[in-house]
């Protein structure tokens, strides 16, 4: 796992990135013992979103839609899993005062930055009506949640 800080309008947003090997154990001086994190991202239809992702991805779909939830997982074992939410409220980017802000969202770095925006699209996203870099785009998954396509170009 490394840490990559960045600024954005005086925010610190700090980029956790996970090695996806899941025989990694985590041992925080005998108190807690992790061996793998997965990521539950909120939405309004857990199955819609994990076919999107799954297919971004290239994961497997591994839990079918049932009981509100669905997920995917990476060759390496890697979960993201998906949890429906009632009354769920889709987060607006850019940031608006009184409305439901992200709280997390998922960074893909990439080779070709055009490429993976095209193919986002094919698969469902949509790009964001506002972009800050040259380098990375801001796109919207179907159920409205901010993802980043970026590379690791110099901005």
């Amino acid at each position: 796992m490394f840490i990559r800080p960045y600024t954005l309008r005086n925010a610190l947003i700090i980029i956790v990135y996970l090695e996806y090997d899941t025989s990694i154990i985590i041992d925080m001086k005998n108190k807690l013992s992790i061996k793998s994190v997965n990521l539950v991202i909120d939405c309004d239809n857990a199955g819609v979103l994990a076919e999107f992702y799954s297919k971004l991805l290239g994961w497997e779909w591994t839990h079918p839609r049932a009981n509100g939830w669905a997920a995917i997982t990476s060759p390496k074992g890697q979960v993201i899993a998906f949890q429906e939410v009632e009354g769920y409220i889709a987060p607006v980017w850019p940031w608006e005062s009184g409305k439901q802000a992200q709280m997390l969202h998922l960074d893909f770095v990439v080779n070709n930055l055009q490429e993976a925006v095209e193919y986002a699209i094919e698969c469902g996203a949509k790009p964001a009506d506002t972009q800050f870099f040259k380098t990375s785009r801001t796109m919207i998954d179907p159920a409205g949640h901010p993802f980043c396509i970026d590379t690791e170009e110099p901005e």
